[in-house]
């Protein structure tokens, strides 16, 4: 194999990180709707640090590797259309999701803030947080996006 074929390898497996790591988030979603005590919600903590750790690598890989090859494969250009839609896609679902991990970071910041106070059993008001509608929003937005790249990445439409 080719060092080309190598990063386009790679550029794929990134993107099977990111659509893995957007997966386990919905799981996350789904299974915080009916948590109401704060360890419990602290208790997803670690899920979604491999979470945060499976987009970042799927995020970063994807931009990086694609841009690389935009520029290195004689078959593609930068400016190609289904390349710069691409990359505006990924400037999208990157401000998309960082507006859903502000919408679910409020639950854990009320669950430490109860914790702290001694309250360690069930909460209607951290319930109403983990129930998050603007969070669920933001992530099916987020989705739809990675949706859109990967019909983008695999039909290229223009090309």
């Amino acid at each position: 194999m080719s060092f080309d074929q190598w990063m386009i390898s790679l550029h794929v497996l990134a993107a099977f990180s990111l659509v893995a790591g957007s997966t386990l988030f919905w799981v996350l979603v789904v299974a915080v709707r009916r948590i109401d005590t704060p360890d419990d919600t602290l208790r997803l903590g670690p899920v979604a640090k491999v979470g945060n750790a499976t987009i970042g690598i799927g995020m970063g890989g994807t931009i990086i590797l694609g841009i690389y090859l935009a520029f290195a494969v004689d078959s593609y250009a930068i400016w190609d259309g289904w390349i710069l839609a691409a990359i505006v896609l990924w400037i999208v679902g990157a401000a998309l999701g960082r507006q859903t991990g502000a919408a679910y970071m409020a639950g854990p910041k009320k669950a430490l803030e109860l914790k702290e106070a001694g309250q360690t059993g069930p909460s209607a008001e951290l319930l109403a947080i983990n129930r998050t509608s603007r969070g669920v929003l933001f992530h099916a937005l987020t989705s739809a996006i990675v949706l859109l790249i990967l019909i983008d990445m695999i039909w290229k439409p223009g090309a």
